[in-house]
Protein backbone atom coordinates (compact mmCIF):
# COMPACT_ATOMS: atom_id res chain seq x y z
CA UNK A 1 0.00 0.00 0.00
CA UNK A 2 1.27 3.71 -0.95
CA UNK A 3 0.08 6.58 1.54
CA UNK A 4 -1.28 8.33 -1.84
CA UNK A 5 -3.93 5.22 -1.80
CA UNK A 6 -5.45 7.11 0.87
CA UNK A 7 -6.14 10.30 -0.03
CA UNK A 8 -9.32 9.69 -2.25
CA UNK A 9 -10.64 9.97 1.20
CA UNK A 10 -12.05 13.07 2.55
CA UNK A 11 -13.37 11.99 6.08
CA UNK A 12 -10.51 9.99 7.65
CA UNK A 13 -9.79 8.99 11.05
CA UNK A 14 -6.33 7.91 12.17
CA UNK A 15 -6.87 5.46 15.26
CA UNK A 16 -4.11 3.60 17.97
CA UNK A 17 -4.36 0.89 20.20
CA UNK A 18 -5.91 1.36 23.42
CA UNK A 19 -3.38 2.81 26.20
CA UNK A 20 -1.47 4.13 23.49
CA UNK A 21 2.57 3.50 24.10
CA UNK A 22 5.66 5.91 21.78
CA UNK A 23 5.28 4.19 18.67
CA UNK A 24 1.82 4.12 18.62
CA UNK A 25 1.64 7.92 19.44
CA UNK A 26 4.26 8.70 16.75
CA UNK A 27 3.06 6.86 14.09
CA UNK A 28 -0.23 8.54 14.45
CA UNK A 29 1.80 11.64 14.26
CA UNK A 30 3.31 11.22 11.57
CA UNK A 31 0.27 9.99 9.63
CA UNK A 32 -1.82 12.91 10.51
CA UNK A 33 1.45 15.27 9.54
CA UNK A 34 1.51 13.23 5.98
CA UNK A 35 -2.58 14.01 5.62
CA UNK A 36 -2.55 17.32 6.71
CA UNK A 37 0.53 18.00 3.92
CA UNK A 38 -1.89 16.74 1.27
CA UNK A 39 -4.52 19.01 2.19
CA UNK A 40 -6.77 16.69 4.22
CA UNK A 41 -7.86 17.47 7.56
CA UNK A 42 -7.40 13.88 9.83
CA UNK A 43 -8.54 13.31 13.00
CA UNK A 44 -6.39 11.26 15.50
CA UNK A 45 -7.95 9.45 18.54
CA UNK A 46 -7.63 6.81 20.85
CA UNK A 47 -9.78 5.19 22.50
CA UNK A 48 -10.53 2.38 25.46
CA UNK A 49 -10.48 2.67 29.38
CA UNK A 50 -7.87 4.79 30.43
CA UNK A 51 -6.96 7.83 29.59
CA UNK A 52 -3.18 8.12 29.05
CA UNK A 53 -1.28 8.71 32.49
CA UNK A 54 2.93 7.90 31.93
CA UNK A 55 5.17 10.28 32.66
CA UNK A 56 6.65 9.97 30.03
CA UNK A 57 3.94 10.08 27.49
CA UNK A 58 2.69 12.91 28.92
CA UNK A 59 5.55 14.97 27.91
CA UNK A 60 5.70 13.58 24.72
CA UNK A 61 2.29 15.11 23.98
CA UNK A 62 3.01 18.15 25.90
CA UNK A 63 6.78 18.88 24.57
CA UNK A 64 6.15 17.51 21.09
CA UNK A 65 2.31 18.72 19.83
CA UNK A 66 0.92 15.74 19.67
CA UNK A 67 -2.65 16.49 17.76
CA UNK A 68 -4.46 13.22 19.32
CA UNK A 69 -7.59 12.98 21.42
CA UNK A 70 -9.04 10.74 23.68
CA UNK A 71 -12.48 9.60 22.39
CA UNK A 72 -14.17 6.56 24.15
CA UNK A 73 -17.40 7.32 23.25
CA UNK A 74 -16.81 8.02 19.51
CA UNK A 75 -19.70 6.89 17.26
CA UNK A 76 -19.00 8.71 13.90
CA UNK A 77 -18.89 6.70 10.76
CA UNK A 78 -15.82 8.53 8.89
CA UNK A 79 -15.28 7.47 5.66
CA UNK A 80 -11.98 5.90 6.41
CA UNK A 81 -10.58 4.67 9.75
CA UNK A 82 -6.83 3.97 9.64
CA UNK A 83 -5.24 1.77 12.26
CA UNK A 84 -1.75 2.60 13.19
CA UNK A 85 0.54 0.10 15.29
CA UNK A 86 -2.39 -2.04 15.56
CA UNK A 87 -4.58 -4.08 13.10
CA UNK A 88 -8.46 -3.78 13.23
CA UNK A 89 -10.67 -6.64 15.36
CA UNK A 90 -7.84 -6.99 17.74
CA UNK A 91 -8.80 -7.14 21.43
CA UNK A 92 -6.40 -4.16 21.92
CA UNK A 93 -8.14 -1.67 20.06
CA UNK A 94 -11.65 -0.44 20.70
CA UNK A 95 -13.94 -1.04 17.69
CA UNK A 96 -14.64 1.89 15.55
CA UNK A 97 -17.53 1.43 12.45
CA UNK A 98 -16.50 3.44 9.42
CA UNK A 99 -16.86 2.80 5.75
CA UNK A 100 -13.79 1.42 5.03
CA UNK A 101 -10.41 0.61 6.58
CA UNK A 102 -6.55 1.08 6.56
CA UNK A 103 -4.08 -0.94 8.43
CA UNK A 104 0.00 0.12 8.85
CA UNK A 105 1.27 -2.07 11.52
CA UNK A 106 4.32 -4.05 12.43
CA UNK A 107 2.96 -6.92 14.66
CA UNK A 108 2.46 -9.99 13.35
CA UNK A 109 -0.62 -10.64 11.61
CA UNK A 110 -3.90 -11.54 13.61
CA UNK A 111 -6.09 -10.54 11.48
CA UNK A 112 -8.04 -10.64 7.95
CA UNK A 113 -6.47 -7.79 6.76
CA UNK A 114 -8.22 -5.50 4.42
CA UNK A 115 -6.72 -4.49 0.75
CA UNK A 116 -5.58 -1.02 2.33
CA UNK A 117 -3.11 -2.53 4.52
CA UNK A 118 0.69 -2.31 5.20
CA UNK A 119 2.12 -4.64 7.65
CA UNK A 120 5.80 -5.57 7.85
CA UNK A 121 6.27 -7.73 10.92
CA UNK A 122 9.92 -7.89 10.77
CA UNK A 123 10.31 -4.21 11.29
CA UNK A 124 10.91 -2.62 14.89
CA UNK A 125 8.34 0.06 15.07
CA UNK A 126 5.60 1.38 13.09
CA UNK A 127 7.05 4.63 13.04
CA UNK A 128 9.89 3.33 10.76
CA UNK A 129 7.10 1.73 8.56
CA UNK A 130 5.60 5.25 8.17
CA UNK A 131 8.48 7.28 8.04
CA UNK A 132 9.60 4.61 5.25
CA UNK A 133 6.33 5.19 3.25
CA UNK A 134 6.03 9.23 3.43
CA UNK A 135 9.83 8.72 2.26
CA UNK A 136 8.78 7.13 -0.85
CA UNK A 137 5.91 9.69 -1.31
CA UNK A 138 8.78 12.54 -1.72
CA UNK A 139 8.42 14.17 1.51
CA UNK A 140 11.25 14.52 4.48
CA UNK A 141 9.66 14.28 8.14
CA UNK A 142 12.96 16.30 9.15
CA UNK A 143 11.60 19.83 8.28
CA UNK A 144 9.03 19.31 11.39
CA UNK A 145 11.87 18.44 14.54
CA UNK A 146 8.95 17.36 16.78
CA UNK A 147 8.03 15.21 13.98
CA UNK A 148 11.06 13.49 13.82
CA UNK A 149 12.17 13.48 17.36
CA UNK A 150 8.34 11.78 17.92
CA UNK A 151 8.99 9.29 15.52
CA UNK A 152 13.03 8.15 16.83
CA UNK A 153 10.97 8.32 20.48
CA UNK A 154 8.66 5.70 19.37
CA UNK A 155 11.42 3.47 17.81
CA UNK A 156 13.40 4.06 21.19
CA UNK A 157 10.86 2.48 22.90
CA UNK A 158 9.73 -0.16 21.23
CA UNK A 159 13.02 -1.28 20.50
CA UNK A 160 14.04 -1.02 24.26
CA UNK A 161 16.43 2.15 24.23
CA UNK A 162 17.64 1.07 20.81
CA UNK A 163 19.14 -1.91 22.33
CA UNK A 164 16.92 -4.37 19.87
CA UNK A 165 16.99 -2.99 16.74
CA UNK A 166 17.96 -5.60 14.05
CA UNK A 167 16.45 -4.46 10.81
CA UNK A 168 18.04 -2.38 8.19
CA UNK A 169 15.49 0.11 7.91
CA UNK A 170 15.15 0.80 11.21
CA UNK A 171 18.40 1.56 11.35
CA UNK A 172 18.18 3.60 8.66
CA UNK A 173 15.44 5.98 10.09
CA UNK A 174 17.65 6.06 13.22
CA UNK A 175 20.60 7.63 11.69
CA UNK A 176 18.10 9.78 9.22
CA UNK A 177 16.07 11.79 11.70
CA UNK A 178 16.75 14.86 13.57
CA UNK A 179 16.36 15.16 16.93
CA UNK A 180 15.70 17.40 19.81
CA UNK A 181 17.81 15.35 21.82
CA UNK A 182 16.84 17.51 25.66
CA UNK A 183 13.24 16.14 25.17
CA UNK A 184 14.42 12.88 24.23
CA UNK A 185 16.21 12.56 27.50
CA UNK A 186 13.78 14.14 29.73
CA UNK A 187 11.21 11.09 28.08
CA UNK A 188 13.52 8.59 28.73
CA UNK A 189 14.25 9.76 32.46
CA UNK A 190 10.56 9.91 33.58
CA UNK A 191 10.29 6.56 32.40
CA UNK A 192 10.06 4.52 35.86
CA UNK A 193 7.44 5.41 38.45
CA UNK A 194 8.21 4.14 42.01
CA UNK A 195 6.23 1.80 41.32
CA UNK A 196 7.77 0.38 38.18
CA UNK A 197 11.25 0.51 40.89
CA UNK A 198 9.16 -1.82 42.97
CA UNK A 199 8.25 -4.36 40.28
CA UNK A 200 11.69 -3.95 39.45
CA UNK A 201 13.13 -5.16 43.08
CA UNK A 202 10.79 -7.69 43.60
CA UNK A 203 11.58 -9.48 40.04
CA UNK A 204 15.04 -9.63 40.90
CA UNK A 205 14.59 -11.07 44.10
CA UNK A 206 13.10 -13.96 42.66
CA UNK A 207 15.26 -15.33 39.79
CA UNK A 208 15.86 -18.76 38.53
CA UNK A 209 18.91 -19.72 37.83
CA UNK A 210 19.98 -22.77 35.73
CA UNK A 211 23.96 -23.12 36.06
CA UNK A 212 24.73 -25.86 33.36
CA UNK A 213 23.85 -23.23 30.37
CA UNK A 214 25.08 -20.23 32.87
CA UNK A 215 21.41 -18.84 32.59
CA UNK A 216 18.83 -16.92 34.44
CA UNK A 217 14.93 -16.41 34.08
CA UNK A 218 13.24 -13.86 36.09
CA UNK A 219 9.48 -13.37 36.08
CA UNK A 220 7.84 -9.51 36.66
CA UNK A 221 4.58 -8.28 37.81
CA UNK A 222 3.01 -6.25 34.62
CA UNK A 223 4.94 -3.40 33.98
CA UNK A 224 6.48 -1.17 31.09
CA UNK A 225 8.12 -3.10 28.74
CA UNK A 226 11.32 -1.01 29.22
CA UNK A 227 11.75 -2.24 32.91
CA UNK A 228 12.38 -5.81 31.61
CA UNK A 229 15.68 -3.91 29.72
CA UNK A 230 16.30 -2.64 33.17
CA UNK A 231 16.57 -5.72 34.92
CA UNK A 232 17.95 -8.03 32.56
CA UNK A 233 20.84 -5.25 32.07
CA UNK A 234 21.09 -4.89 35.70
CA UNK A 235 21.52 -8.92 36.47
CA UNK A 236 23.84 -9.20 33.45
CA UNK A 237 26.61 -7.65 36.02
CA UNK A 238 26.51 -10.83 37.63
CA UNK A 239 29.18 -13.06 37.85
CA UNK A 240 28.23 -16.66 36.42
CA UNK A 241 25.23 -15.44 34.73
CA UNK A 242 25.77 -15.62 30.21
CA UNK A 243 22.42 -15.17 29.40
CA UNK A 244 19.13 -13.93 30.95
CA UNK A 245 15.57 -13.83 30.04
CA UNK A 246 13.17 -11.23 31.87
CA UNK A 247 9.33 -11.55 30.83
CA UNK A 248 6.06 -10.71 32.39
CA UNK A 249 2.59 -11.93 31.63
CA UNK A 250 -0.77 -10.01 30.68
CA UNK A 251 -4.34 -10.81 29.09
CA UNK A 252 -2.62 -9.06 25.52
CA UNK A 253 0.70 -10.21 25.30
CA UNK A 254 3.62 -12.07 27.17
CA UNK A 255 6.84 -9.66 26.90
CA UNK A 256 10.24 -10.72 27.22
CA UNK A 257 13.66 -9.01 27.17
CA UNK A 258 16.80 -11.22 26.28
CA UNK A 259 20.76 -10.53 27.12
CA UNK A 260 23.45 -12.63 26.03
CA UNK A 261 27.58 -11.52 27.15
CA UNK A 262 29.05 -14.16 25.18
CA UNK A 263 29.76 -14.55 21.55
CA UNK A 264 28.67 -18.21 21.35
CA UNK A 265 24.77 -17.02 21.69
CA UNK A 266 23.35 -14.27 19.82
CA UNK A 267 20.46 -12.63 21.59
CA UNK A 268 18.08 -11.78 18.33
CA UNK A 269 18.70 -15.58 17.44
CA UNK A 270 17.50 -16.75 21.13
CA UNK A 271 14.79 -14.54 21.22
CA UNK A 272 13.03 -15.31 17.76
CA UNK A 273 13.71 -19.44 18.75
CA UNK A 274 11.98 -19.05 21.82
CA UNK A 275 9.05 -17.48 20.24
CA UNK A 276 8.58 -19.80 17.39
CA UNK A 277 5.20 -20.64 16.83
CA UNK A 278 4.14 -18.35 20.01
CA UNK A 279 4.74 -14.97 18.56
CA UNK A 280 8.22 -13.15 17.55
CA UNK A 281 11.39 -12.09 18.61
CA UNK A 282 14.34 -10.48 17.13
CA UNK A 283 16.59 -7.45 18.57
CA UNK A 284 20.78 -6.99 18.57
CA UNK A 285 23.48 -9.76 19.00
CA UNK A 286 23.82 -8.70 22.63
CA UNK A 287 20.78 -7.42 23.43
CA UNK A 288 16.80 -8.54 22.06
CA UNK A 289 13.16 -8.98 22.87
CA UNK A 290 10.12 -10.19 21.90
CA UNK A 291 6.58 -11.15 22.89
CA UNK A 292 4.03 -14.22 22.93
CA UNK A 293 0.57 -14.17 22.42
CA UNK A 294 -1.09 -15.68 25.88
CA UNK A 295 -3.93 -17.78 24.21
CA UNK A 296 -1.19 -19.60 22.69
CA UNK A 297 0.15 -21.28 25.86
CA UNK A 298 -3.34 -22.59 27.47
CA UNK A 299 -3.37 -25.98 26.45
CA UNK A 300 -6.48 -26.21 29.17
CA UNK A 301 -9.03 -24.57 31.18
CA UNK A 302 -7.28 -23.79 33.94
CA UNK A 303 -3.65 -23.41 32.64
CA UNK A 304 -1.11 -20.39 34.35
CA UNK A 305 -0.19 -18.02 31.57
CA UNK A 306 2.85 -17.56 34.50
CA UNK A 307 3.19 -20.96 34.66
CA UNK A 308 3.07 -22.28 31.12
CA UNK A 309 5.49 -19.16 30.33
CA UNK A 310 7.88 -20.05 32.64
CA UNK A 311 8.05 -23.81 31.21
CA UNK A 312 8.09 -22.73 27.61
CA UNK A 313 11.43 -20.13 28.14
CA UNK A 314 13.43 -23.15 30.18
CA UNK A 315 12.23 -25.98 27.64
CA UNK A 316 13.47 -23.90 24.84
CA UNK A 317 16.77 -22.34 25.98
CA UNK A 318 17.51 -25.60 26.86
CA UNK A 319 17.16 -26.84 23.55
CA UNK A 320 18.41 -23.95 21.78
CA UNK A 321 21.70 -24.51 23.89
CA UNK A 322 21.97 -28.70 22.78
CA UNK A 323 21.10 -27.93 18.96
CA UNK A 324 24.02 -26.53 18.27
CA UNK A 325 27.59 -27.78 17.20
CA UNK A 326 30.13 -24.56 17.42
CA UNK A 327 32.84 -24.27 14.88
CA UNK A 328 35.88 -21.79 14.90
CA UNK A 329 37.18 -22.08 11.40
CA UNK A 330 41.01 -20.18 12.62
CA UNK A 331 40.90 -23.86 14.33
CA UNK A 332 39.39 -26.40 12.10
CA UNK A 333 40.05 -28.63 9.61
CA UNK A 334 37.17 -30.85 8.01
CA UNK A 335 36.85 -33.80 6.95
CA UNK A 336 36.41 -33.56 3.22
CA UNK A 337 36.33 -37.26 2.13
CA UNK A 338 32.92 -37.21 3.71
CA UNK A 339 31.87 -34.18 1.14
CA UNK A 340 31.29 -33.65 -2.57
CA UNK A 341 33.17 -31.95 -4.65
CA UNK A 342 31.26 -28.93 -6.40
CA UNK A 343 32.24 -25.76 -9.11
CA UNK A 344 29.99 -22.28 -8.80
CA UNK A 345 27.23 -22.20 -11.38
CA UNK A 346 27.73 -19.61 -14.47
CA UNK A 347 25.56 -16.87 -12.14
CA UNK A 348 25.92 -13.23 -12.90
CA UNK A 349 26.89 -11.59 -9.63
CA UNK A 350 28.28 -8.32 -8.62
CA UNK A 351 31.46 -7.52 -6.37
CA UNK A 352 32.62 -4.16 -5.04
CA UNK A 353 36.21 -2.93 -4.43
CA UNK A 354 35.64 -1.14 -1.30
CA UNK A 355 38.63 1.56 -1.79
CA UNK A 356 36.34 2.82 -4.99
CA UNK A 357 33.52 3.32 -2.43
CA UNK A 358 35.97 5.16 0.59
CA UNK A 359 39.55 5.79 1.09
CA UNK A 360 42.23 3.44 2.13
CA UNK A 361 42.39 2.76 6.13
CA UNK A 362 38.67 4.46 6.13
CA UNK A 363 36.92 2.43 9.40
CA UNK A 364 33.49 1.21 7.24
CA UNK A 365 30.07 -0.49 8.52
CA UNK A 366 28.36 -2.61 6.55
CA UNK A 367 24.47 -2.56 6.37
CA UNK A 368 22.97 -5.64 5.45
CA UNK A 369 19.63 -7.67 6.26
CA UNK A 370 22.05 -9.94 7.73
CA UNK A 371 23.41 -7.08 10.44
CA UNK A 372 26.12 -4.75 10.62
CA UNK A 373 29.86 -5.67 9.63
CA UNK A 374 32.29 -2.81 10.62
CA UNK A 375 35.91 -3.25 8.59
CA UNK A 376 38.64 -1.36 7.95
CA UNK A 377 39.95 -0.80 4.39
CA UNK A 378 42.64 -1.91 2.41
CA UNK A 379 43.42 -2.74 -1.01
CA UNK A 380 43.27 -6.59 -0.21
CA UNK A 381 39.51 -6.00 1.03
CA UNK A 382 36.26 -6.67 -1.95
CA UNK A 383 32.52 -7.13 -1.39
CA UNK A 384 30.75 -10.07 -3.21
CA UNK A 385 27.10 -9.73 -3.82
CA UNK A 386 24.86 -12.78 -3.83
CA UNK A 387 22.20 -13.34 -5.65
CA UNK A 388 19.60 -12.25 -3.03
CA UNK A 389 21.53 -9.29 -1.86
CA UNK A 390 23.30 -10.53 0.33
CA UNK A 391 27.11 -9.75 0.53
CA UNK A 392 30.16 -11.02 1.86
CA UNK A 393 33.84 -10.40 2.41
CA UNK A 394 36.23 -11.91 -0.28
CA UNK A 395 40.08 -11.32 -0.67
CA UNK A 396 41.71 -9.91 -4.23
CA UNK A 397 43.60 -12.86 -4.45
CA UNK A 398 39.90 -15.13 -4.12
CA UNK A 399 37.78 -13.18 -6.61
CA UNK A 400 40.50 -13.01 -9.45
CA UNK A 401 40.80 -17.13 -9.03
CA UNK A 402 37.12 -17.77 -8.72
CA UNK A 403 35.47 -14.64 -11.01
CA UNK A 404 35.73 -12.94 -14.24
CA UNK A 405 34.10 -9.54 -15.56
CA UNK A 406 30.56 -9.88 -16.85
CA UNK A 407 29.86 -8.94 -20.65
CA UNK A 408 27.12 -6.42 -19.09
CA UNK A 409 26.36 -3.90 -16.10
CA UNK A 410 25.57 -5.47 -12.97
CA UNK A 411 22.09 -3.96 -12.49
CA UNK A 412 20.09 -6.08 -9.83
CA UNK A 413 17.21 -5.07 -7.40
CA UNK A 414 17.05 -6.46 -4.04
CA UNK A 415 14.59 -6.07 -0.56
CA UNK A 416 16.95 -4.21 0.81
CA UNK A 417 20.42 -2.29 -0.90
CA UNK A 418 23.16 -2.90 1.59
CA UNK A 419 25.20 0.33 1.91
CA UNK A 420 28.38 1.04 3.11
CA UNK A 421 28.84 4.00 5.94
CA UNK A 422 31.96 5.92 6.84
CA UNK A 423 31.87 5.56 10.65
CA UNK A 424 33.64 8.75 11.04
CA UNK A 425 32.03 10.95 8.75
CA UNK A 426 28.48 8.87 8.51
CA UNK A 427 28.58 9.69 4.91
CA UNK A 428 26.52 6.91 3.73
CA UNK A 429 27.04 4.79 -0.13
CA UNK A 430 24.72 2.48 -1.58
CA UNK A 431 27.15 -0.65 -2.35
CA UNK A 432 25.22 -1.27 -5.42
CA UNK A 433 26.59 2.25 -7.05
CA UNK A 434 29.56 0.93 -7.30
CA UNK A 435 28.97 -2.62 -7.82
CA UNK A 436 30.25 -4.80 -11.12
CA UNK A 437 29.19 -7.80 -12.43
CA UNK A 438 31.37 -11.38 -12.42
CA UNK A 439 30.46 -14.70 -13.63
CA UNK A 440 32.51 -17.62 -11.63
CA UNK A 441 35.30 -18.97 -13.60
CA UNK A 442 34.80 -22.51 -12.20
CA UNK A 443 38.75 -22.86 -11.22
CA UNK A 444 37.87 -22.79 -7.73
CA UNK A 445 36.19 -25.66 -5.81
CA UNK A 446 34.70 -26.43 -2.88
CA UNK A 447 33.77 -29.70 -0.63
CA UNK A 448 29.89 -29.34 0.62
CA UNK A 449 27.86 -31.62 2.39
CA UNK A 450 23.92 -31.13 3.93
CA UNK A 451 23.98 -30.67 7.13
CA UNK A 452 21.82 -32.83 9.13
CA UNK A 453 22.34 -30.66 12.84
CA UNK A 454 22.15 -27.04 13.69
CA UNK A 455 25.93 -25.36 13.90
CA UNK A 456 27.05 -22.06 15.07
CA UNK A 457 30.09 -20.86 12.76
CA UNK A 458 32.89 -18.66 13.52
CA UNK A 459 34.60 -17.62 10.23
CA UNK A 460 38.05 -16.11 9.21
CA UNK A 461 36.78 -13.07 8.46
CA UNK A 462 34.75 -12.47 11.98
CA UNK A 463 35.72 -14.65 15.24
CA UNK A 464 33.41 -12.55 17.12
CA UNK A 465 30.06 -13.47 15.42
CA UNK A 466 29.15 -16.27 14.18
CA UNK A 467 26.84 -17.69 10.83
CA UNK A 468 24.39 -20.27 11.90
CA UNK A 469 23.32 -23.17 9.72
CA UNK A 470 20.56 -25.49 9.81
CA UNK A 471 19.57 -28.97 8.62
CA UNK A 472 19.13 -28.49 4.92
CA UNK A 473 21.81 -25.55 4.64
CA UNK A 474 25.26 -26.69 3.54
CA UNK A 475 28.88 -26.29 5.14
CA UNK A 476 31.58 -25.88 2.51
CA UNK A 477 35.07 -25.17 2.36
CA UNK A 478 36.71 -24.05 -0.60
CA UNK A 479 39.45 -26.57 -1.91
CA UNK A 480 42.51 -24.30 -2.11
CA UNK A 481 42.15 -23.21 1.57
CA UNK A 482 41.01 -25.57 4.51
CA UNK A 483 40.02 -22.73 6.90
CA UNK A 484 37.95 -21.00 4.71
CA UNK A 485 35.01 -22.48 5.98
CA UNK A 486 31.54 -21.20 5.29
CA UNK A 487 27.20 -21.75 5.37
CA UNK A 488 25.41 -21.73 1.88
CA UNK A 489 21.46 -21.75 2.20
CA UNK A 490 20.34 -24.62 1.25
CA UNK A 491 17.66 -23.08 -0.47
CA UNK A 492 19.90 -21.47 -2.91
CA UNK A 493 22.95 -24.22 -3.06
CA UNK A 494 21.53 -25.77 -6.82
CA UNK A 495 21.57 -22.55 -8.23
CA UNK A 496 25.25 -21.35 -7.14
CA UNK A 497 26.75 -24.91 -7.06
CA UNK A 498 26.88 -28.43 -9.48
CA UNK A 499 28.68 -31.51 -8.38
CA UNK A 500 31.52 -31.91 -9.86
CA UNK A 501 31.91 -35.11 -12.22
CA UNK A 502 35.60 -36.98 -11.36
Amino acid sequence: MKLSELLKYDDIVIQCHDNPDADALSSGYALSWYLCKKGKTPRFIYRGKNKIQKSNLLIMLDELDIPVTYEPDFDDNPELLVTVDCQYGNTNVTPTRAQNIAIIDHHQVTVSLPELSEVRSNIGSCATIIWDMIRSEGLDVTENMLLSTALYYGLYTDTNRMSEVSHPLDKDMRDNLQIISSIVKEMATSNISLDELKITGKAILDYEYYPANKYLIIHADKCDPNILGVISDFVMETIGVNVCLAYYVSDLEVKYSVRSCVKEVHANELAAFVAKGYGGGGGHITKAGGNLMPEKLIEKPGDDPIEKAAELFTSRIDEYFDMYEIIYAKDTVLDTSQMKKYDKQPQMLGYVKLTDVFPLNTMVEIRTLEGDVNIRLDEDKYLMIGIEGEVYPITKEKLENSYKPADKPYDRTFEYEPSIKDIFTGDTKSVLEYAKGVISTGRSRIYAKPLDHCVKLFTMWDMEKYYSGNPGDYIAVREDDPHDIYIINGRLFDQLYKEVEE
